[in-house]
Protein backbone atom coordinates (compact mmCIF):
# COMPACT_ATOMS: atom_id res chain seq x y z
CA UNK A 1 0.00 0.00 0.00
CA UNK A 2 1.21 3.79 -0.57
CA UNK A 3 0.97 5.20 2.69
CA UNK A 4 3.59 7.89 1.96
CA UNK A 5 4.33 9.60 -1.18
CA UNK A 6 6.49 12.56 -2.57
CA UNK A 7 5.42 15.10 -4.83
CA UNK A 8 7.29 17.58 -6.65
CA UNK A 9 5.56 20.89 -7.23
CA UNK A 10 7.47 22.57 -10.38
CA UNK A 11 8.32 25.66 -10.12
CA UNK A 12 8.88 26.90 -13.42
CA UNK A 13 6.11 25.42 -14.87
CA UNK A 14 2.68 24.64 -14.38
CA UNK A 15 1.82 23.10 -10.20
CA UNK A 16 -1.88 22.09 -11.50
CA UNK A 17 -1.10 18.91 -13.07
CA UNK A 18 1.37 17.50 -9.81
CA UNK A 19 -1.20 19.15 -7.80
CA UNK A 20 -4.58 17.74 -9.06
CA UNK A 21 -2.83 14.28 -9.72
CA UNK A 22 -1.32 13.78 -6.48
CA UNK A 23 -4.01 14.96 -4.15
CA UNK A 24 -6.64 13.11 -5.75
CA UNK A 25 -4.66 10.00 -5.68
CA UNK A 26 -4.25 10.61 -1.85
CA UNK A 27 -7.93 11.03 -1.11
CA UNK A 28 -8.57 7.70 -2.80
CA UNK A 29 -5.60 5.86 -0.88
CA UNK A 30 -5.28 7.79 2.74
CA UNK A 31 -1.58 8.00 1.47
CA UNK A 32 0.04 11.14 3.51
CA UNK A 33 1.69 13.53 1.00
CA UNK A 34 4.97 15.23 1.36
CA UNK A 35 5.40 18.51 -1.15
CA UNK A 36 9.06 19.25 -2.52
CA UNK A 37 9.32 22.54 -4.61
CA UNK A 38 12.47 23.66 -5.50
CA UNK A 39 13.48 27.01 -6.63
CA UNK A 40 16.67 26.73 -9.07
CA UNK A 41 19.44 29.16 -8.59
CA UNK A 42 21.69 29.95 -11.63
CA UNK A 43 25.07 29.64 -11.39
CA UNK A 44 25.66 32.12 -14.11
CA UNK A 45 26.74 35.05 -12.43
CA UNK A 46 27.37 38.35 -14.54
CA UNK A 47 31.26 39.21 -14.21
CA UNK A 48 31.20 42.74 -12.15
CA UNK A 49 33.82 45.28 -11.42
CA UNK A 50 33.05 46.11 -7.87
CA UNK A 51 34.11 42.57 -6.47
CA UNK A 52 33.46 40.26 -3.73
CA UNK A 53 30.40 42.27 -1.96
CA UNK A 54 28.85 42.95 -5.14
CA UNK A 55 28.90 39.04 -6.53
CA UNK A 56 27.32 38.38 -3.17
CA UNK A 57 24.90 40.38 -3.38
CA UNK A 58 23.21 39.08 -6.87
CA UNK A 59 23.98 35.74 -5.86
CA UNK A 60 21.28 36.58 -2.82
CA UNK A 61 18.93 38.64 -5.12
CA UNK A 62 19.65 35.15 -7.44
CA UNK A 63 17.98 32.46 -4.02
CA UNK A 64 15.57 35.33 -2.65
CA UNK A 65 13.52 34.61 -6.10
CA UNK A 66 14.63 31.35 -6.43
CA UNK A 67 12.79 31.04 -3.12
CA UNK A 68 9.76 33.07 -4.18
CA UNK A 69 9.50 30.76 -6.79
CA UNK A 70 9.47 27.72 -4.35
CA UNK A 71 6.71 29.41 -2.23
CA UNK A 72 4.34 30.07 -4.96
CA UNK A 73 4.33 26.47 -5.99
CA UNK A 74 3.71 25.62 -2.32
CA UNK A 75 0.88 27.65 -1.93
CA UNK A 76 -0.73 26.55 -4.81
CA UNK A 77 -0.47 22.95 -3.82
CA UNK A 78 -1.58 24.34 0.25
CA UNK A 79 -4.57 25.35 -0.76
CA UNK A 80 -6.06 22.32 -2.67
CA UNK A 81 -4.47 20.23 0.01
CA UNK A 82 -6.19 22.47 3.06
CA UNK A 83 -9.53 21.93 1.10
CA UNK A 84 -9.13 18.41 0.39
CA UNK A 85 -8.60 17.36 4.22
CA UNK A 86 -5.86 15.37 3.56
CA UNK A 87 -2.17 14.70 5.68
CA UNK A 88 0.50 16.74 4.11
CA UNK A 89 3.65 18.57 4.43
CA UNK A 90 5.64 20.78 2.70
CA UNK A 91 9.04 21.85 1.87
CA UNK A 92 10.15 25.13 -0.17
CA UNK A 93 13.69 25.31 -0.69
CA UNK A 94 16.32 26.89 -3.21
CA UNK A 95 18.95 24.97 -4.91
CA UNK A 96 21.65 25.02 -8.02
CA UNK A 97 20.17 22.48 -10.44
CA UNK A 98 22.73 19.79 -9.68
CA UNK A 99 21.44 20.19 -5.97
CA UNK A 100 18.21 20.24 -6.58
CA UNK A 101 18.51 16.79 -8.31
CA UNK A 102 20.40 15.22 -5.15
CA UNK A 103 17.65 16.24 -3.05
CA UNK A 104 14.64 15.25 -4.52
CA UNK A 105 16.50 11.58 -5.77
CA UNK A 106 17.29 11.25 -2.09
CA UNK A 107 13.92 12.00 -0.77
CA UNK A 108 12.45 9.57 -3.42
CA UNK A 109 13.98 6.91 -1.99
CA UNK A 110 12.21 6.67 1.43
CA UNK A 111 8.59 6.82 0.04
CA UNK A 112 6.96 4.34 -0.93
CA UNK A 113 5.93 6.74 -4.54
CA UNK A 114 6.84 9.73 -6.34
CA UNK A 115 4.51 11.80 -8.36
CA UNK A 116 6.05 14.08 -11.20
CA UNK A 117 4.98 16.11 -13.88
CA UNK A 118 5.94 14.89 -17.99
CA UNK A 119 8.58 16.84 -18.86
CA UNK A 120 7.49 19.63 -21.44
CA UNK A 121 9.59 20.01 -24.42
CA UNK A 122 7.87 23.22 -24.92
CA UNK A 123 9.59 25.12 -21.85
CA UNK A 124 12.82 25.35 -20.97
CA UNK A 125 13.33 24.63 -17.54
CA UNK A 126 15.25 22.25 -14.49
CA UNK A 127 11.44 20.75 -14.36
CA UNK A 128 11.72 18.94 -17.34
CA UNK A 129 14.90 17.11 -16.15
CA UNK A 130 13.83 16.40 -12.59
CA UNK A 131 11.57 13.38 -14.06
CA UNK A 132 14.11 11.51 -15.91
CA UNK A 133 16.70 11.91 -13.15
CA UNK A 134 13.92 10.77 -10.30
CA UNK A 135 13.01 7.57 -12.67
CA UNK A 136 16.26 6.62 -12.76
CA UNK A 137 17.69 7.20 -9.25
CA UNK A 138 14.42 6.68 -6.71
CA UNK A 139 14.65 3.19 -6.40
CA UNK A 140 11.41 3.21 -6.61
CA UNK A 141 7.83 3.62 -8.53
CA UNK A 142 7.50 7.14 -10.31
CA UNK A 143 3.84 8.42 -11.23
CA UNK A 144 4.07 11.04 -14.06
CA UNK A 145 1.07 12.90 -14.79
CA UNK A 146 0.44 14.39 -18.30
CA UNK A 147 1.40 18.21 -18.38
CA UNK A 148 -1.78 18.70 -19.58
CA UNK A 149 -3.95 16.54 -16.76
CA UNK A 150 -6.32 18.14 -14.80
CA UNK A 151 -9.24 17.33 -12.29
CA UNK A 152 -9.52 13.98 -9.98
CA UNK A 153 -6.89 10.73 -11.02
CA UNK A 154 -8.68 7.25 -10.72
CA UNK A 155 -7.04 4.51 -11.47
CA UNK A 156 -10.00 2.26 -12.32
CA UNK A 157 -9.08 0.75 -15.59
CA UNK A 158 -5.22 0.04 -15.86
CA UNK A 159 -2.98 -1.21 -18.57
CA UNK A 160 0.01 -3.39 -18.05
CA UNK A 161 3.11 -3.21 -20.64
CA UNK A 162 4.42 -6.59 -20.63
CA UNK A 163 7.84 -8.01 -22.08
CA UNK A 164 8.78 -10.59 -19.72
CA UNK A 165 11.28 -8.51 -18.41
CA UNK A 166 12.90 -7.59 -14.85
CA UNK A 167 11.54 -3.78 -15.04
CA UNK A 168 8.38 -4.88 -16.66
CA UNK A 169 8.04 -7.28 -13.87
CA UNK A 170 9.27 -4.34 -11.20
CA UNK A 171 6.54 -2.29 -12.33
CA UNK A 172 3.84 -4.93 -11.94
CA UNK A 173 4.77 -5.50 -8.38
CA UNK A 174 5.18 -2.35 -7.38
CA UNK A 175 1.39 -1.00 -9.27
CA UNK A 176 0.33 -3.83 -7.08
CA UNK A 177 -1.95 -2.00 -4.64
CA UNK A 178 -3.75 -0.21 -7.50
CA UNK A 179 -3.55 -3.10 -9.73
CA UNK A 180 -5.81 -4.87 -6.58
CA UNK A 181 -8.43 -1.89 -6.59
CA UNK A 182 -9.26 -1.98 -10.01
CA UNK A 183 -12.05 -2.37 -11.80
CA UNK A 184 -10.47 -3.93 -15.17
CA UNK A 185 -7.09 -4.91 -16.32
CA UNK A 186 -5.79 -4.87 -19.87
CA UNK A 187 -2.26 -6.86 -20.19
CA UNK A 188 -0.36 -4.83 -23.80
CA UNK A 189 1.64 -7.49 -25.15
CA UNK A 190 4.05 -7.24 -28.29
CA UNK A 191 3.92 -9.92 -30.73
CA UNK A 192 6.90 -11.21 -31.95
CA UNK A 193 8.18 -14.18 -34.45
CA UNK A 194 11.22 -14.52 -32.35
CA UNK A 195 10.81 -17.63 -29.42
CA UNK A 196 10.88 -16.89 -25.77
CA UNK A 197 10.74 -18.16 -22.34
CA UNK A 198 7.14 -19.61 -21.77
CA UNK A 199 7.21 -18.33 -18.21
CA UNK A 200 7.78 -14.77 -19.90
CA UNK A 201 4.86 -14.92 -21.75
CA UNK A 202 1.91 -13.32 -21.07
CA UNK A 203 -0.11 -16.19 -20.37
CA UNK A 204 2.18 -17.18 -17.30
CA UNK A 205 1.05 -13.39 -16.68
CA UNK A 206 -2.19 -13.96 -16.90
CA UNK A 207 -2.00 -16.88 -14.37
CA UNK A 208 -0.21 -15.43 -11.89
CA UNK A 209 -2.68 -12.23 -12.00
CA UNK A 210 -5.60 -15.09 -12.05
CA UNK A 211 -4.17 -16.43 -8.63
CA UNK A 212 -4.20 -13.43 -7.33
CA UNK A 213 -7.52 -12.57 -7.94
CA UNK A 214 -6.89 -10.33 -10.66
CA UNK A 215 -8.87 -11.77 -14.11
CA UNK A 216 -6.88 -9.51 -17.29
CA UNK A 217 -7.79 -9.35 -20.96
CA UNK A 218 -4.52 -9.25 -23.57
CA UNK A 219 -4.22 -6.80 -26.46
CA UNK A 220 -1.24 -7.17 -28.74
CA UNK A 221 0.12 -5.41 -31.30
CA UNK A 222 3.16 -6.21 -34.02
CA UNK A 223 6.62 -5.55 -32.97
CA UNK A 224 7.59 -2.59 -34.99
CA UNK A 225 9.83 -0.49 -32.48
CA UNK A 226 8.88 2.98 -34.30
CA UNK A 227 5.44 2.32 -33.61
CA UNK A 228 5.59 0.75 -30.20
CA UNK A 229 4.59 3.81 -28.23
CA UNK A 230 2.12 5.12 -30.24
CA UNK A 231 0.73 1.35 -30.22
CA UNK A 232 0.39 1.85 -26.12
CA UNK A 233 -1.46 5.21 -26.69
CA UNK A 234 -3.83 3.83 -29.02
CA UNK A 235 -4.96 0.80 -26.92
CA UNK A 236 -4.80 3.33 -24.19
CA UNK A 237 -7.27 5.42 -25.65
CA UNK A 238 -9.44 1.89 -26.89
CA UNK A 239 -9.78 0.96 -23.62
CA UNK A 240 -10.90 3.97 -21.95
CA UNK A 241 -7.38 3.48 -19.67
CA UNK A 242 -6.57 5.59 -16.64
CA UNK A 243 -3.05 4.23 -15.78
CA UNK A 244 -0.36 3.06 -17.49
CA UNK A 245 2.15 0.78 -16.18
CA UNK A 246 5.72 -0.18 -17.32
CA UNK A 247 9.02 -0.82 -16.75
CA UNK A 248 11.63 2.52 -17.06
CA UNK A 249 14.92 1.60 -19.13
CA UNK A 250 17.90 3.01 -18.73
CA UNK A 251 19.97 5.16 -21.50
CA UNK A 252 21.55 1.87 -23.24
CA UNK A 253 19.93 0.66 -26.12
CA UNK A 254 22.09 -2.58 -26.30
CA UNK A 255 20.54 -3.33 -23.05
CA UNK A 256 16.89 -2.67 -24.07
CA UNK A 257 14.33 -5.00 -24.84
CA UNK A 258 11.74 -4.02 -27.15
CA UNK A 259 9.35 -2.03 -24.95
CA UNK A 260 12.59 -0.55 -23.45
CA UNK A 261 12.67 2.33 -26.26
CA UNK A 262 9.41 3.99 -25.19
CA UNK A 263 10.47 5.14 -22.08
CA UNK A 264 11.85 8.31 -23.69
CA UNK A 265 8.81 8.33 -26.25
CA UNK A 266 6.65 8.28 -23.60
CA UNK A 267 7.58 10.44 -21.43
CA UNK A 268 7.66 12.96 -24.28
CA UNK A 269 3.95 12.22 -25.18
CA UNK A 270 1.44 10.60 -22.98
CA UNK A 271 -2.06 11.04 -23.29
CA UNK A 272 -2.80 9.23 -19.72
CA UNK A 273 -0.84 8.63 -16.24
CA UNK A 274 1.86 6.29 -16.41
CA UNK A 275 3.65 4.49 -13.59
CA UNK A 276 7.26 3.39 -14.39
CA UNK A 277 9.37 2.00 -11.94
CA UNK A 278 13.20 1.08 -13.19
Amino acid sequence: MFKNILVHIPTERLARPAVDGSISFAMSTGARLDATAIGYESTNVPFVAEGGAAVAAIFEVERERAQERAEAAIRVFETEARNADISYTTRAATAIPAEARAILCAGARLHDLTVMTQPDADHDSYDNVMPREVLFQAGGPVLFFPYTFRGAFSAKRIGICWDGSRLAARALHDAMPLLQNADALTVISITSSEWTLPESSTDYLLRYLAQSGLPARVASFPSARSEIQPAILSIAADESLDLLVMGGYGHSRLQETLLGGVTRDMLQAMTVPVLMSH
